[in-house]
């Protein structure tokens, strides 16, 4: 596409966007009322700044959860983070998607020449200079993120994470299916945009729940600020849902539809014994082997080495890992996989920490490295992560082929 198609493209789309859906919603003697934007949209930005100038509005909410608001406040938070304290807690998927969706917010910003989100920065920006408290009423990231992963059923969550890493890294411009969605102002359904048209258990978490949370949200600070108008900018995407919320009276507790709305779904009882009945599998496989005989029982030992081990090396050799964190993998996995109160990605990520710690400048790239392939594995930031999940997948699996491999010896044996 040359410069001139797509300034043409981004004059088209500002113009088709320049009337931005408003509602005004009056409860108890309060107001609230809803701005529709769209985060492809300079004339959405335009629309915040005359808003808030008016002087009508006593409180401006934003579509933010706290850790986006601290990523536009404080941009070098990033570079603040504690890669393994991350790991340690179990949050390096986590962190990966959210990566993959500022790396998504990054390609669309530079195939539109715009800021996404300038809207909501505007919103911060004019309501503090008007001494008028910001509100952020999203629900966290983290917490949507982990209620979409326990929504889908298991099996569709390994595509539906490759599904959104393969759409934020794709050098494909945006097509116009997308710049209508991008139009209706919701990054993270764009982001999820192959799966959320035709998945209610996707769909639900992403947008319907968020429509919940954020008119809770607006109720309450309403009710316990006593503010009398407040103005909501919000995706255009989520005010049908919202305007229905508050309309309808469906919130009489809000802090019951927040807290119920933040809670992340339990694991299953027998999920949370599965790894501990495959140790104990495994364990006595070893021990009937050796019963029977110690060339049978050597046997099963090397085999889960080699192919736990091995997997495990794999995945950090694939992830780009230092020699000696390959090794590491190596060795640690078939241990590890028979202690599930560790993982063989931690031991292995700590030891990559050590070895090659992270700089200020890999932090300071990861805005850009994270929109090609070759910038995961050349920032040593995402590198570490895509070590941790590609070497706990590697020895993942590898516990499941080395199991089979020593019970096929038991039953040839």
């Amino acid at each position: 596409m040359t410069k001139s198609e797509l300034s043409g493209k981004n004059c088209a789309l500002s113009n088709s966007t320049t009337i931005e859906p408003i509602k005004t919603i009056t409860m108890d003697s309060r107001s609230i009322t809803i701005l529709g934007t769209a985060h492809v949209s300079r004339a959405s930005a335009a629309k915040v700044q005359e808003l808030i100038a008016s002087g009508t509005y006593d409180a401006v909410a934003v579509e933010l959860c706290p850790s986006r608001h601290k990523a536009i406040a404080d941009p070098d938070a990033m570079a603040k983070m504690d890669l393994f304290q991350v790991i340690k807690k179990g949050q390096a998927s986590m962190v990966a998607a959210n990566l993959a969706l500022g790396a998504f917010q990054q390609r669309m910003a530079e195939q539109f020449d715009i800021e996404p989100g300038a809207e909501m920065r505007v919103a911060i920006h004019d309501a503090q200079a008007a001494k008028l408290p910001v509100l952020l009423i999203d629900r966290e990231i983290g917490t949507t993120l982990k209620r979409i992963y326990h929504n889908v059923p298991w099996w569709k969550r390994i595509g539906l994470f490759s599904g959104l890493i393969s759409s934020v890294i794709s050098k494909e411009k945006f097509s116009e299916a997308e710049i209508e969605r991008l139009k209706e102002g919701d990054v993270l359904e764009s982001s999820f945009s192959q799966f959320a048209e035709n998945e209610k258990d996707l769909f639900k978490p992403l947008i319907t729940e968020r429509d919940q949370y954020m008119s809770a949200r607006l109720v309450k600070e309403s009710r316990e600020s006593n503010y009398q108008h407040i103005l909501a900018v919000v995706g255009a995407g989520h005010m049908k849902g919202m305007q229905y919320q508050l309309e309808s009276r469906q919130i009489n507790n809000p802090d019951d539809t927040i807290s119920k709305l933040d809670a992340v779904p339990e694991t299953s009882n027998w999920l949370k014994y599965l790894p501990w009945v495959i140790v104990l599998l495994i364990l006595t496989g070893f021990f009937i082997g050796f019963t029977r005989s110690p060339e049978i029982g050597t046997a099963m030992v090397l085999d889960w080495i080699l192919i736990n081990g091995g997997l495990s090396a794999l995945g950090a050799a694939i992830a780009l890992a230092h020699p000696l964190s390959i090794l590491t993998a190596f060795c640690a996995a078939p241990l590890t996989s028979l202690n599930p109160t560790i993982g063989a990605g931690m031991v292995v990520a700590a030891v990559e920490i050590y070895l090659r710690k992270p700089t200020v400048g890999d932090f300071n790239r990861l805005r850009s490295d994270t929109t090609t392939l070759k910038g995961w594995w050349n920032n040593q930031v995402t590198r570490i992560l895509l070590i941790f999940i590609l070497s706990t997948l590697g020895s993942a699996i590898g516990t499941y082929v080395a199991g089979f491999r020593i019970f096929e010896r038991l039953s040839v044996g």
